[in-house]
């Protein structure tokens, strides 16, 4: 047998030994830390049995007590569900409800839940000093329905305003940022997870900040950009206006406004010239047909003039009888007309109408 083999054979011994010893060592930390744990003094908190969502009555079917370690109770927890229930309640008694979502098996904390004689209203979730107020959105500024409660929205304010050269100006400014969503619409369950269309959306904001959006309201359009769940901090932002989205200054803007105003001016003025000319062609059609009617009835008066016969002459017994004959004349076959074209009066020979 070679050395080699003899050596490879002597190292894997080795190892496999030392392997079982390092599990055994391992295994009695286990144990003994086991054996620690379950020295360690306990208590008990009360969670849930089932899902609650906002506005869910607390009952002792949907609570149960589990142990905890006494070390590790979450603040505002609660012992015992008699506790939970009936605690700092009026006299009379009254039930509790839940503000927030609350999961199975998550214990149910004093800031989940309404307080002595509160009720699951909107109010009852504001922070200390702050307000709710409602922005009206619509199926775009309302990230098409994908904002629910719980999120953090930047409120964006886009204006257009007159400059001092006549021409209109729009910009966007970010107004406030990560603000907390409250509600949408009528709706202020945080469990909520289905988009849908919503006409109005309900943040928290301090007094200030809803001075703000209430005038901002009326100056301009609101619309909300939806932020990362995490992302809590503000940022620094700037106004955006149309220069920065065609590269164009104010001045190229007001510009090019004004060629277009120009360019509407010398078109509505060269319609108006057309229109003018068209009229005036109209007049003198008009008077042009009324004279040849008036020619037409001075024809038709000579004419009934032409057709009359006289009366013939009686002569007395003495007189010498003269035979006069009248010869009819012949109705002129043309006629002259005069139209006044402007100031200059011109005739025309035509034919007269039978």
């Amino acid at each position: 047998m070679r050395a080699n083999t003899v050596i490879m054979v002597f190292l894997a011994g080795v190892f496999g030994v030392l392997a079982v010893v390092l599990a055994n060592i391992w295994l009695a930390n286990q144990r003994n830390a086991m054996a620690q744990t379950g020295d360690v003094p306990r208590d008990t908190v009360v969670v849930a049995t089932v899902a609650l969502k906002f506005g869910d009555t607390l009952s002792a079917d949907k609570l149960r007590q589990v142990a905890w370690p006494s070390g590790a109770v979450p603040a505002g927890a609660f012992k015992t569900i008699d506790e939970l229930l009936t605690k700092d309640l009026p006299v009379g008694g009254g039930t509790k409800q839940a503000l927030q979502a609350i999961g199975i098996n998550e214990p149910v904390l004093a800031t989940k839940i309404t307080g002595p004689g509160q009720r699951a209203t909107l109010s009852a979730v504001l922070g200390e000093g702050m307000k709710a107020v409602s922005i009206r959105v619509n199926d775009v500024l309302g990230v098409a329905g994908f904002v629910f409660p719980g999120d953090r929205v930047d409120v964006l304010l886009t204006r257009t305003v007159r400059s001092e050269d006549g021409a209109d100006q729009s910009f966007v400014d970010v107004l406030l940022q990560s603000m907390k969503v409250l509600a949408v619409d009528q709706v202020a369950d945080e469990s909520k997870d289905s988009p849908t269309v919503v006409k109005s959306v309900t943040v928290e904001a301090s007094t200030k900040d809803a001075q703000k959006l209430t005038l901002a309201a009326g100056a301009g359009q609101l619309s909300l950009a939806l932020r990362q769940a995490a992302a809590s901090k503000g940022e620094t932002t700037e106004r955006v206006t149309l220069s920065d989205l065609t590269g164009e200054m104010p001045a190229d803007v007001a510009k090019r406004q004004a060629e277009l105003d120009k360019q509407a001016a010398t078109d509505a003025a060269a319609a108006a010239e057309r229109q003018r000319a068209e009229d005036e062609r109209k007049r003198a059609d008009d008077k042009i047909a009324g004279l040849a009617q008036a020619v037409d009835r001075v024809g038709s008066k000579l004419d009934d003039l032409s057709k009359i016969k006289p009366a013939p002459a009686i002569a007395s017994a003495a007189e010498v009888r003269e035979v006069v004959k009248y010869v009819q004349p012949e109705p002129p076959t043309r006629a002259t007309v005069g139209v006044f074209r402007g100031v200059k009066f011109e005739t025309y020979d035509v034919p007269r109408q039978p």
